[in-house]
């Protein structure tokens, strides 16, 4: 499982509130749905470092 780095947001009231509600639909925390929502947009983007192949991580 990749390391998580702790950060602050600050964000508007109105946005956090859509937020919540989107992420309770789904049953996630506020917190999962922003994460699923920047990496949702990071990989539409095509912003995504490229995945790291088996091949790679073999030191020689």
């Amino acid at each position: 499982m990749p390391k998580k780095k702790v950060f602050a947001l600050r964000m508007d009231e109105k946005l956090l509130g859509a937020v919540e509600k989107w992420a309770a639909d789904e049953f996630r925390s506020s917190n999962g749905q922003i994460e699923w929502i920047i990496s949702k947009a990071l990989k539409d983007a095509g912003r995504l470092p490229k995945p790291e192949s088996p091949a790679d991580s073999v030191k020689n």
